[in-house]
């Protein structure tokens, strides 16, 4: 067995985030190990005080995954991998979410959580961080 030691490279509130990461390192053939995954999903309200998913990687990957994590992008992209724009003041700073603000998207998630389903109709929107405009 090889002697390899791993390095802590990046934390995740959530299994899910963690596991997108892993799978986009594990694509570009590094080795990839995650710390606390089982213990989170088994009860997700324990992610900060365990200090989430830690993501690990060994010692001589520790700067081609920070390469690969660091060319992904932090905000929204569109069908080309481009960052999406804000109409309003042109910036790139755009997040995607989902919103409850309609009558008929409220009665859905009330249903839904009733009867303990996911929401049929929820609408989503993107939202400018600079100046807030939801497009």
């Amino acid at each position: 067995m090889e002697n390899s030691k791993f390095r802590k490279i990046a934390n995740y509130q959530y299994t899910s985030e963690a596991y997108l990461f892993k799978g986009k390192l594990e694509s570009e053939g590094v080795e990839v190990f995650l710390q606390n995954e089982n213990t989170i999903n088994t009860d997700p309200l324990l992610s900060n005080a365990v200090g989430g998913v830690k993501l690990f990687v060994k010692s001589e990957d520790v700067m081609k995954a920070k390469q690969i994590l660091d060319s992904i992008p932090d905000y929204s992209v569109d069908d080309n991998g481009e960052l999406l724009s804000c109409p309003n003041c042109g910036a790139q700073k755009i997040e995607f979410l989902t919103t409850i603000k309609d009558f008929v998207s409220l009665v859905n998630f009330i249903f839904g959580i009733l009867l303990s389903i996911f929401p049929f109709y929820t609408k989503y929107k993107y939202r400018c961080e600079s100046c807030k405009f939801e497009f």
